[in-house]
């Protein structure tokens, strides 16, 4: 269904994962300000490239395995005001990374500032009926331990990845956090109302663990009356229309 933001539009007709305010919360709150390389680890649609364009002045790198979500992704990206700066790869990630790294006459070349990733997150449980939907759902395409250690090769030794999961993955995700050297730089536990449990969780890693603890905040997408709450708009109004 096509989804029109502010400063760009999005045909998802034939992804796995449409657009979501998973992919909303993520791409407006991962710090992007100081990046000038980001890659995008399967972009589906291209939200979460055209959203690190308009906030960055970075180059993107996006990938995406899937043959049609590629298509519609590449129109995305034509269509934007950010073309010259994404580039598309159709691609399985675990096939790409390595190639990008002897392909290139140093290891940083080959390095992001920044990467982005709304990652297949349900170890297992019913598969989605839809190829497309289960390949972007499931970890069977993507296993975790493959996306930490493909970030922790393709992070710049300054850089920082975000990601969004849902509660039910959390403990596992964040326990294989050091056998990849990888740490928590930032999380923030995203609730639908203030009395509701948390449901998803935006997370940031970095090569190093930060020098104080780190806090978890909260973020609430709806008060009690059913409104977006003033923490929501205050992130998401750059992009939606009606905020």
């Amino acid at each position: 269904m096509p989804f029109t933001f502010k400063q760009f539009h999005v045909d998802d007709s034939h992804c796995g994962m449409p657009v979501s305010t998973d992919g909303v919360l993520l791409g407006a709150w991962a710090p992007l300000a100081q990046a000038k390389t980001i890659l995008d680890i399967g972009a589906g649609s291209g939200l979460l490239s055209l959203m690190a364009a308009q906030r960055s002045e970075a180059m993107i790198q996006a990938l995406e395995i899937d043959r049609l979500a590629a298509q519609d992704c590449q129109h995305n990206i034509d269509q934007s005001p950010w073309r010259d700066r994404i580039t598309l790869t159709q691609t399985d990630l675990l096939d790409w990374y390595p190639l990008a790294q002897t392909q290139t006459q140093t290891q940083t070349q080959a390095q992001f500032d920044h990467i982005l990733c709304n990652p297949p997150y349900f170890d297992n449980g019913p598969q989605a009926q839809c190829d497309k939907r289960a390949q972007a759902r499931h970890t069977d395409s993507l296993a975790f331990e493959d996306l930490l250690r493909a970030i922790k090769h393709l992070l710049a030794p300054k850089g920082q990845a975000s990601l969004i999961l849902p509660a039910a993955s959390l403990d596992r995700f964040l326990s294989l956090l050091p056998q990849c050297e990888l740490a928590l730089h930032a999380r923030v536990d995203i609730t639908t109302t203030p009395t509701k449990a948390p449901q998803r969780h935006l997370l940031c890693l970095s090569h190093d663990a930060p020098s104080t603890e780190v806090k978890t905040e909260s973020l609430s997408i709806r008060t009690a009356s059913g409104e977006y709450s003033e923490a929501m708009v205050a992130l998401t109004q750059a992009f939606y229309l009606k905020l």
